[in-house]
């Protein structure tokens, strides 16, 4: 995987930018269409008891925007899930690539996604359930809304996420998914956080994923992660505990899964990824599904739930995984009355980790344990462009070679 970077800017929010890497590598070499289409229920969904879940809330109702790369409906699990009328691309007209060739912006309704990161992140959140595969959406009667505001050059800016930020509120989006962030840790320009800040005074719930920039307990805030109100989220593994690669911090709210995490990809199929990013659309997925139960509920209200019915091993909250593992089933069944916040107590015991299938995508446990062994922290590269800025990395968009939209 590498990661792509959208502009920060310091003094121009239309600065330029470029990719940095640093993320863990993904196990399989993924083509779109995929000729993998995974058959078992993957990991991250056995550790739910779904028909439990879904006797609570599938998600109906409630509009999610995915700002990312973009979102393919030509996978038949997202066709049916993605409001196109209300997609929407804000890459910036005009774009070329380093040997000064004009770069295709893609369809302005959002459905061209060339690095397949947007079409895995919405499909965790909302993909349909099919024949022949047990991988379906957390929430799979919620809508996706796509927003494409970066690719995979990195060609987003942070003028670009505040703007898609604002037009995921006027499309009545009461979830917005942000698995991006500032490379470096660098503090954005200030409309960044005024559009995060305006979003949740309409009642929207923004989550975004921590960062993967976590081996050696490296602590550090990301944006637009750390800022308030906005639900931050960190990787767990199979066994329930963080991700080597996720970043730990007090910024971090909670945990999901983040590994060996099966999705939708362009034209049709499933891959493996790895990434915070793939961990935050597990949790904007059952934002939708308690909004969609408690559709008068604040955002305060929804995130805290979330938080509070967590898996843990201490009584509160750490830089590890924030208040713990999120637990589907809990936050929708334990959902007497609205709470404004997560409060410390005894008895939440993280649940021992599932025994999960195989993966049917050519990798062996063997090569699985070598790869989770190995993964190397490569480091964000911030290239300075114009009149200045720092970039903001796209989490997990492994695929940097352009494909057919």
């Amino acid at each position: 995987m590498t990661a792509l970077t959208i502009a920060a800017a310091v003094t121009a929010s239309t600065a330029a930018v470029t990719p940095a890497a640093a993320e863990p590598s993904s196990p399989d070499q993924c083509t779109f269409p995929s000729k993998a289409k995974y058959a078992g229920r993957p990991w991250a969904l056995q550790r739910v008891l779904l028909d439990e879940l879904w006797r609570q809330s599938t998600g109906k109702g409630v509009r999610v925007a995915v700002i990312d790369t973009g979102v393919d409906i030509r996978n038949p699990q997202l066709k049916p899930a993605v409001q196109v009328s209300r997609g929407r691309n804000f890459l910036p007209r005009g774009l070329k690539d380093d040997n000064g060739n004009k770069v295709k912006r893609g369809k302005e309704n959002g459905t061209t996604d060339t690095v397949g990161h947007g079409t895995r992140v919405a499909g965790i959140i909302a993909a349909r359930p099919a024949k022949g595969t047990g991988f379906v959406g957390l929430a799979p009667d919620s809508t996706i809304i796509p927003i494409r505001q970066n690719d995979a050059e990195g060609h987003g800016t942070t003028d670009g996420l505040a703007k898609a930020i604002d037009y995921a509120v006027e499309a009545d989006a009461g979830v917005i998914n942000i698995s991006q962030d500032t490379a470096n840790a660098v503090k954005p320009a200030p409309q960044l956080e005024q559009a995060v800040n305006r979003a949740l005074r309409r009642g929207r719930v923004i989550v975004a994923s921590a960062g993967n920039d976590g081996l050696g307990g490296n602590v550090k805030p990301t944006y637009p992660a750390s800022y308030e109100g906005v639900l931050a989220v960190a990787a767990s593994d199979r066994n329930n505990e963080r991700a080597p690669f996720s970043q730990s911090g007090d910024f971090v709210d909670v945990a999901a899964p983040g590994v060996d995490m099966i999705s939708t990809v362009p034209l049709g199929g499933h891959c493996s990824d790895n990434g915070t990013s793939f961990a935050a659309p597990y949790v904007a997925g059952l934002a939708a599904l308690i909004k969609s139960k408690h559709p008068s509920w604040t955002p305060r209200q929804i995130t805290a739930q979330i938080q509070q019915t967590a898996e843990r091993t201490i009584p509160g909250h750490d830089r590890l995984v924030g208040w713990g593992v999120v637990d589907p089933v809990r936050a929708l069944t334990e959902d007497d009355h609205p709470i404004e916040r997560p409060t410390p107590h005894e008895g939440v015991p993280r649940a021992k980790a599932p025994t999960a299938a195989k993966l049917h995508i050519g990798e062996t446990p063997e090569q699985r344990t070598a790869r989770l062994a190995t993964y190397v922290a490569v480091g964000a590269v911030v290239v300075v462009v114009g009149l200045g800025g720092v970039g903001v990395t796209l989490r997990d968009g492994r695929r940097r070679r352009r494909q057919a939209g």
